[in-house]
C-alpha cells in the first residue's frame, strides 16, 4: 500500500513536470501521511538536516564553487585551445578537441552540466561553423559532458560511497581511481563514434582556434597553426594552470595529503588565485555573481540529495527495498543475468531521474543484490555511475541534453535525432564495466588503493 502510494505519486509528479527534487520530496511526505498520518511529518527535517549535514558531502558545494571559479578565471578556454592545438588540424579533430576538452574539465568539475555548460558555448558555434550539423555537434558536447561524472572527482562517486556504506564499504579515494579507466574507455569510444559524424562542407582553416568568435584567446595568432610546434608550446603554457588542478586534487588526495572534502577547497582556493593573480580575468565585480552562481548550483544539488534521503527513508522503514532485492535474489546464482537486469533498469531509471536522486534511491536495492551475485562494491559503484552518466544524455529528462540545446538554440527533439551514435558508444562502455570488473579493479588495486 505504502509503496503504490510512494511511488505512485512520484511517478505522476514527474510525468506533470514537477521538479524531480520536489517531486521526490512530496511523494514521501504523502507516504509519511499515509503511514501514520500527520505525526509523522516531524521526520523530514531530521532526516534531510542528517543527510545533508555529512562531512564528506562537503565537497561537493566546494567542487562546485570550484568550477565556477575556472569557468570565469578562463581555464576552460584555454583547455580547449590547448585541446585544439593537438590534434585541431587532423580530419574531424575538433570533434576530437570536444571530447579532449570535456575530459580535461571533467577533471576539474566533477559535473555533467557543469562541464556541457563551461566549453559548449566555445565549443558548439565552433563545430557547426567547421561543417558539422547542429544536432551533431549539439548531441557530441552533451554526451562528451557526461564524463563529468565519471572522470575523478566525481561528485556521484562521492554520493555513492556514502550511500553505499550501509552494505559494504569503499573509499571515495579507491572509487575516484576506479573511474579513471572507465572514463578514458568513454572518451575512446565517443572519439570512435565522431569519426562517422557527418560533414556539410570543407573545415574552417587550420588556424582558426575554436574560441575565437566566442572569447579572447589568441592561442593561433601566436601559433604556425593548431598542429605547429609553437602554436603547441604557447597553448600548453597558458593551459598549464589549468591542467594543474586535477594534479593538485588528485595527487593530494592519492598522496594522502588531504582528504577528498579538504582537495576541494584546495581546489576552489587555487582557482581563485590562478583567475586573480594569474589570469587576471577574475575581478571583484565578479566575486558576488561567482558566490550566488555557485550557491544556486550547490543548492540544487543538496535539496536533490535532502529530498532523496527522506524517500529513501520511506522505502527503508516499509522494507520496500528489502522486498524488491529478495525478489531479485531468486536470481543471485546467474551473475550475468542480474548484471544486465541491473543494466537496463538503470538505464530506464537514468531517463527520468538524476544520479545522485538514482543512487539515493536504488543503491539500496542493487547493492545487496550485485553482492549477493559476488560482483565486488567497486565494480557496482563504477557500473551505476557510468550508467546513470548516460542518463544524461537519455529524454525525457537528460539534464546534458537542455543544457547542450539551450546554448545551441536548437529544438530538444533535434538533439535527441543526433545522440544515437554516441549512445550507443556510452552503452558499450557500460556493458565492458558491468561484465569486465578488472577495468574498475586493475588501477586502484594497482595503486594500493
Amino acid at each position: 500500500m505504502i509503496g503504490a502510494v510512494l511511488f505512485g505519486s512520484f511517478l505522476v509528479l514527474l510525468l506533470i513536470g514537477v521538479p524531480v527534487a520536489f517531486a521526490l520530496g512530496i511523494a514521501a511526505v504523502c507516504s509519511l501521511v499515509a503511514m501514520g498520518g500527520l505525526d509523522m511529518l516531524s521526520v523530514v527535517p531530521s532526516v534531510f538536516t542528517a543527510s545533508v549535514s555529512s562531512e564528506t558531502l562537503l565537497a561537493i558545494p566546494f567542487f562546485i564553487l570550484a568550477g565556477v571559479i575556472m569557468e570565469y578565471a578562463g581555464i576552460s578556454r584555454r583547455l580547449v585551445d590547448f585541446a585544439h592545438a593537438c590534434v585541431g588540424r587532423r580530419k574531424h579533430g575538433l570533434a576530437i578537441v570536444v571530447i579532449l576538452a570535456a575530459f580535461f574539465f571533467s577533471a576539474i568539475s566533477g559535473s555533467g552540466p557543469a562541464t556541457v555548460a563551461a566549453i559548449g558555448s566555445i565549443l558548439i558555434p565552433a563545430l557547426v561553423r567547421h561543417g558539422y550539423e547542429k544536432r551533431h555537434a549539439t548531441s557530441l558536447m552533451a554526451t562528451a559532458g557526461s564524463m563529468g561524472i565519471i572522470v575523478p572527482p566525481s561528485i556521484a562517486f562521492i554520493v555513492f560511497a556514502v550511500v553505499v556504506s550501509d552494505y559494504a564499504g569503499v573509499s571515495i579515494v579507491r572509487l575516484f581511481v576506479a573511474g579513471i579507466i572507465p572514463g578514458i574507455l568513454l572518451a575512446i569510444a565517443l572519439v570512435i563514434a565522431a569519426l562517422f559524424l557527418p560533414r556539410e562542407r570543407a573545415a574552417a582553416p587550420a588556424g582558426d582556434s575554436p574560441g575565437a568568435a566566442t572569447a579572447p584567446s589568441k592561442v593561433s595568432a601566436d601559433a604556425e597553426g593548431p598542429g605547429g610546434l609553437r602554436g603547441l608550446l604557447a597553448a600548453f603554457a597558458k593551459a598549464i594552470p589549468g591542467l594543474l588542478v586535477p594534479v593538485i586534487i588528485l595527487g593530494g588526495i592519492y598522496g594522502g595529503v588531504v582528504t577528498p572534502t579538504e582537495s576541494a577547497v584546495v581546489a576552489a582556493a587555487y582557482a581563485l588565485i590562478v583567475g586573480v593573480f594569474g589570469y587576471r580575468e577574475i575581478k571583484a565585480a565578479h566575486l558576488y555573481r561567482i558566490l550566488v552562481t555557485s550557491a544556486a548550483q550547490s543548492a540544487v544539488v543538496m535539496t536533490i540529495v535532502g529530498a532523496a534521503s527522506v524517500f529513501a527513508y520511506v522505502v527503508t522503514v516499509n522494507r520496500i527495498a528489502e522486498s524488491v532485492a529478495n525478489a531479485l535474489l531468486g536470481l543471485a546464482g546467474n551473475q550475468a543475468l542480474v548484471l544486465l537486469l541491473v543494466v537496463v533498469l538503470l538505464l530506464i531509471v537514468g531517463a527520468f531521474i538524476d544520479a545522485v536522486s538514482a543512487l539515493y534511491l536504488f543503491v539500496p536495492i542493487v547493492a545487496p543484490v550485485l553482492l549477493e551475485a559476488g560482483v565486488d562494491v567497486t565494480t557496482i559503484g563504477v557500473m551505476m555511475v557510468v550508467n546513470l552518466a548516460l542518463g544524461l544524455v537519455t529524454p525525457p529528462v537528460g539534464v546534458n541534453l537542455f543544457v547542450a540545446a539551450g546554448i545551441a538554440r536548437v529544438p530538444l527533439f533535434e538533439v535527441v535525432r543526433g545522440i544515437r551514435p554516441f549512445f550507443v558508444a556510452g552503452l558499450s562502455v557500460v556493458l565492458l564495466v558491468a561484465f569486465i570488473p578488472e577495468l574498475s579493479n586493475w588501477l586502484p588495486d594497482l595503486l594500493g588503493f
